[in-house]
C-alpha cells in the first residue's frame, strides 16, 4: 500500500487540528488546545489503488519553529492553513 506524508503547517490557532481532525474523524473540535505534535494516519483511495495519509499536525507557536526545517524536509506534501481574520487585521 502506497504512504503520503503530509505535514499541515501554519501558526497557532488558525484550526490546522480542527481541519486534520474534521478530515481524519469526520469530527470537528471546537475548544482550542495547543498542539505540539500530533500524527493521524487515514487511509484513502489514489488512482484506484488503496494508498494512506500519514498527516502530521504540527505545532504553530514560535517556540517549535526549529522543527520547522525537519517536517519539510520529510515531507512529500504540505497544507498550509491560516486565518483571513489576521490577515484583515493588520
Amino acid at each position: 500500500m502506497r504512504e503520503y506524508k503530509v505535514v499541515v503547517l501554519g501558526s497557532g490557532g488558525v484550526g490546522k487540528s480542527a481541519l486534520t481532525v474534521q478530515f481524519v474523524t469526520g469530527t470537528f473540535i471546537e475548544k482550542y488546545d495547543p498542539t505540539i505534535e500530533d500524527f493521524y494516519r487515514k487511509e484513502i483511495e489514489v488512482d484506484s489503488s488503496p494508498s494512506v495519509l500519514e498527516i502530521l499536525d504540527t505545532a504553530g507557536t514560535e517556540q517549535f519553529a526549529s522543527m520547522r526545517d525537519l517536517y519539510i524536509r520529510n515531507g512529500q506534501g504540505f497544507i498550509l492553513v491560516y486565518s483571513l481574520g489576521c490577515l484583515m487585521m493588520r
